[in-house]
């Protein structure tokens, strides 16, 4: 773990924030396609498992498609270098968690327990989640040990998943208060309408890329089409998990419906 600090703070009204991410070398799985090309050959880095597949070690961690391991180190780090240089007036704190994934006898396994800084405990269940277990470390070292702090953003190339929820061009957040996630998404301006563009017309009805926040690109199709005059409230609502429970409806939307009405009890 690395600690950095800046402190640009002018007086104690002044935010105290600490930045998190997460930096690891890597194995790769060789009956993957995600194996970089320019990964270094050789018997001396390569371990055969009794169940015929080949793992490497990926030697450096900044061969071939490292910013899918150090991406989050990199944002909070040349964040808050920036935020150095152009002298911003807040107490920032950056906290590098640097881990190598490898094989060896203190290497974790599925169904241990670990005991985490938090004081919490967690068991294993898959080994490849494992940049989540340092990036916890860190925010309860940032909470834990830094006084008066007022912001913690943590920030990491964490799962697949976010691609198909918030897409290639947004990174997908989650945030404890409403006030911080609004901080957050006036960073980013929307850039999914692309998915539709179309040589003959407006746009296409359907994305050209389905793993790209299909979700999200479905709702801005709608937003589209909203009259440009009109300069108020809309929210649209994606129920395909929810609407459902095998064959049978649940009835959601009906209780979100009566508290957006503000019904009594609702």
């Amino acid at each position: 773990m690395i600690l950095l600090e800046y402190d640009g703070a002018g007086d104690d009204n002044d935010e105290t924030v600490a930045l998190v991410g997460k930096v690891r070398s890597k194995i790769i799985d060789e009956s993957s396609s995600t194996v970089p090309k320019n990964t270094p050959d050789g018997n001396s880095n390569t371990i055969l498992l009794s169940t015929g597949h080949r793992l490497r070690y990926w030697r450096s961690v900044f061969e071939g498609k490292s910013w899918n391991v150090w991406g989050g180190a990199a944002g909070v780090f040349g964040g808050f270098w920036s935020a150095v240089q152009i002298g911003v007036n807040k107490k920032v704190h950056c906290i590098l968690c640097l881990a190598e994934n490898a094989i060896g006898p203190a290497a974790m396994r599925n169904d241990d327990i670990l005991s985490m800084y938090s004081g919490k405990t967690v068991e294993v269940n898959n080994c490849d989640a494992e940049g989540r277990l340092v990036l916890a470390d860190g925010v309860a070292h940032a909470t834990k040990r830094f006084e008066n702090l007022d912001l913690v953003v943590d920030m990491a190339t964490l799962t697949g998943a976010q691609l198909v929820a918030t897409g290639k061009k947004h990174a997908g957040i989650l945030a404890n208060t409403v006030e911080v996630e609004r901080r957050a998404m006036d960073a980013a301006p929307e850039l999914l309408m692309d998915e539709f563009k179309s040589e003959v017309s407006d746009m296409k009805n359907s994305v050209k890329d389905r793993s790209n926040a299909q979700t999200s690109c479905a709702g801005h199709f709608i937003e589209a089409h909203l009259n440009e005059d009109y300069d108020k409230g809309w929210l649209h609502v994606d129920m395909a998990g929810p609407g459902t429970n095998g064959q049978r409806g649940t009835g959601y939307g009906v209780g979100l419906v009566l508290s957006l009405l503000e019904a009594p009890g609702f």
